[in-house]
C-alpha cells in the first residue's frame, strides 16, 4: 500500500518539486500551503496532488490540518518540513514582527508539524522526517539574523529528534540547499544575484529538482541507516 507523505510549503518552488518527486515515487501526497489559493488549486489540478491550506506557524491549525489529511489519505508516514519565509533586514533595523514571523514559520513549524505525526510513527515503527534548512543556517548571512538563526535551529532540532526516535525505525534528516532558482531567489537584485552565482563553485543556481531528488532519497526504505544527517546541496558553496 502506498504511504502518505505530507509536504509543507508544498505547492511551489522547492516544495512543489518535492511533492511531485514523491508523487512520482508512488506516495499519496498532501501538499500544504498558506496563501495564494488560486495557484495551489492550479497546482492540484495540473498534477493530481491533494492540497490543504493552513498556517504551519499556528499550532491548532496544524492539529486540525494533519487530522484532515489523515482522514482523507491515511496516516502520515513521511513528513517534509519545507515551509519557510524571509523578512530580511540588518539586526539594527529588524522589527519584532520580522524576527517572530521567520522564527515561528521556519522553526516553530517543525515542532507544530512533527508533534502531530511522531506518536503515530512510533506506534507503527516507521517514519521519515526531512527538514529543509539552508546554507545560510550553516554559514550565516548578513541581513538574515532571523533566517539564519531559524535554519541553524532546524539542524539542532533534526539531530535531537533523530536521537529520540532511531530505535523506532524513524529517521530524521535535514537538507541544506544553497541558492536555487525559485521565486524567493528571483527577488534578489540582479547584480547581487550575479555575484552570488559567481561564488558558487558549480557555476549555477540549484534547481528545485536538485533538492527534490535528495529528499526522495532520504525518505526511501533503502535510506533507513541514515539519520541525524545534514545533506548539503549547494553546488560547493559551503563545505562544512
Amino acid at each position: 500500500m502506498a504511504r502518505t507523505a505530507l509536504v509543507t510549503g508544498g505547492t511551489r518552488g522547492l516544495g512543489g518539486a518535492i511533492s511531485l518527486a514523491l508523487r512520482d515515487a508512488g506516495y499519496r501526497v498532501a501538499a500544504v500551503y498558506h496563501k495564494d489559493a488560486e495557484a495551489a488549486q492550479a497546482f492540484a489540478g495540473q498534477h493530481g496532488v491533494a492540497v490543504y491550506q493552513w498556517d504551519v506557524a499556528d499550532w491548532q491549525a496544524c492539529v486540525d490540518g494533519v487530522a484532515a489529511v489523515e482522514r482523507d489519505l491515511g496516516p502520515v508516514e513521511v513528513l517534509v518540513n519545507n515551509a519557510g519565509v524571509t523578512r530580511d533586514a540588518a539586526l539594527h533595523k529588524m522589527t519584532p514582527e520580522q524576527w517572530n514571523t521567520v522564527l515561528l514559520t521556519n522553526l516553530g513549524s517543525l515542532f507544530n508539524m512533527s508533534r502531530q505525526v511522531i506518536n503515530g510513527m512510533r506506534e507503527r515503527g516507521f517514519g521519515r522526517i526531512v527538514n529543509i534548512s539552508s546554507v545560510n543556517g550553516e554559514r550565516g548571512q548578513a541581513g538574515q539574523c532571523n533566517y539564519s538563526a531559524a535554519k541553524a535551529g532546524v539542524l539542532g532540532f533534526t539531530r535531537a529528534l533523530a536521537l529520540e526516535n532511531a530505535r523506532k525505525n524513524i529517521t530524521v534528516n535535514a537538507v541544506a540547499p544553497g541558492y536555487c532558482d525559485t521565486a524567493m531567489v528571483a527577488a534578489v537584485p540582479a547584480d547581487v544575484l550575479q555575484s552570488i552565482v559567481a561564488g558558487i563553485p558549480a557555476g549555477r543556481l540549484g534547481t528545485p529538482d536538485d533538492i527534490a531528488r535528495v529528499v526522495a532519497f532520504l525518505v526511501a526504505d533503502g535510506s533507513a541507516y541514515i539519520t541525524g544527517a545534514t545533506i548539503d546541496a549547494n553546488g560547493g558553496l559551503y563545505m562544512g
